[in-house]
């Protein structure tokens, strides 16, 4: 079920898709595996395992508060005293968001192919947030946890120990986001923060439930922004991930990564390893990208994204750029133009490097396909194309990439 790619002996994973199958009973330890199936191992003094390359999580959260106001949004931690030392931060922010935190198991469909027809047992972990248009609240996970499954096979275990079921499910494959309707309006949700603010070298702490141990706390620095250069199979095609050191472990997929004033700045969603645990590189969905994406699913029931038909290669070579003409490496390369798309009726060609759409200068292959995918279809748009060794604009009718089948690499 799970796409890897070779880069060294790193690989990329979804954190949920080798091994938190159904969440394990106390004193047992949830192992990976190849397969999607629950293997559980009893393990004597189990936590002791737990310290990965000598990081352990940093608090277990239990229970509410008797502060919150039933029903409230969350509001952001005042840091106007200058609050002290970092852990100071921490235990203040994670005795405001651990209530908002919550665990997700689900019962889902077996995949098309699969060798065994069982349904497969995951589970991951959300945090509780607020959409206008729905009644309640909405609890925010990845879709690879949940997948298909029909809301009375998703089970959601609140931080005060209680279980409840989504009225309905919202869900996105493409951006690896879902969306569980709980019918509640007493449920204390958490801010999603602007996380465009967001910058390399800031504290965030990550919330989920590794291996099943709920409530767990770990933290970091943001490493780095829009990160794209990652592979995790052809369904997932928006990738502008936060990158973080903060530990994060098969299990926490789908749990809250938040700023030191309460606010969610992304949703936990991948690792690179090569143990297929926690090695310090993780990633995860930015807020901005979850409103977005959240709110066009609740208002429309479906994403709309722009397209313009064209394949692109998945990186450009330095000694490609410098053949091109180019003095760095950057923009998109097209591979394929595909027939009676927006890009064919534009004159796109093969070789073209596509630099910048409108006043947006492109990074890479990745940065193209999330510009273009929020582009509303009809939009006319300025695109500047390196051609021949020198740079000309090309208008182009933004098309809809709903009727479309191609997928990664492909806007």
């Amino acid at each position: 079920m799970l796409a890897r790619r070779e880069c060294g002996r790193v690989k990329w994973k979804r954190l949920n898709g080798l091994g938190c199958p159904k969440r394990p009973a106390p004193g047992q330890f949830s192992l990976k595996a190849d397969v999607m199936r629950r293997q559980l191992l009893l393990v004597v003094g189990f936590m002791a395992c737990s310290f990965l390359g000598g990081l352990a999580a940093e608090s277990l959260v239990r229970g509410g508060s008797a502060s919150a106001e039933p029903g409230r949004v969350l509001a952001p931690m005042d840091t106007t005293n200058g609050a002290g030392l970092p852990h100071d931060r921490f235990q203040a922010v994670i005795q405001q968001i651990s209530r908002s935190v919550v665990a997700v198991d689900a019962v889902k469909p077996a995949s098309p192919g699969a060798s065994k027809s069982d349904p497969v047992e995951e589970s991951g972990s959300g945090v509780i947030v607020k959409f206008p248009g729905t009644n309640g609240v909405v609890v925010v996970t990845n879709y690879h946890v949940v997948g298909a499954a029909s809301p009375g096979k998703v089970y959601v275990t609140l931080s005060d120990g209680r279980i409840v079921q989504p009225a309905r499910i919202w869900g996105d494959p493409e951006s690896d986001l879902s969306l569980l309707n709980i019918d509640d309006t007493s449920l204390p949700a958490a801010e999603l923060a602007d996380s465009a603010r967001v910058k390399r070298g800031q504290w965030v702490l990550a919330f989920g439930s590794p291996f099943g141990l709920n409530q767990t706390v770990t933290h970091g620095i943001i490493s780095a922004t829009d990160r794209g250069q990652i592979s995790l199979g052809s369904t997932i095609r928006i990738k502008e991930f936060l990158q973080t050191d903060a530990a994060i472990n098969p299990g926490s997929s789908g749990g809250p990564l938040v700023d030191l004033d309460g606010r969610v700045v992304g949703i936990n969603t991948a690792i690179a390893s090569k143990s297929g645990n926690n090695s310090g590189v993780s990633f995860s969905i930015p807020a901005n990208l979850v409103k977005r994406i959240g709110s066009q699913l609740i208002e429309k029931g479906a994403v709309t994204r722009g397209y313009l038909g064209v394949q692109l290669a998945s990186a450009i070579e330095p000694a490609e750029a410098l053949r091109l003409g180019l003095n760095r490496v950057s923009g998109a390369l097209v591979e394929i133009v595909h027939p009676n798309t927006p890009a064919a009726a534009a004159g796109f060609r093969v070789g073209d490097v596509v630099l910048r759409i409108e006043d947006v200068d492109l990074r890479d292959e990745n940065h193209l396909i999330n510009v273009v995918s929020a582009l509303p279809p009809g939009q006319k748009v300025k695109l500047t194309v390196w051609r021949d060794r020198k740079a000309l604009e090309v208008e182009v009718v933004v098309g809809d990439h709903g009727g479309q089948k191609v997928r990664a690499n492909k806007p």
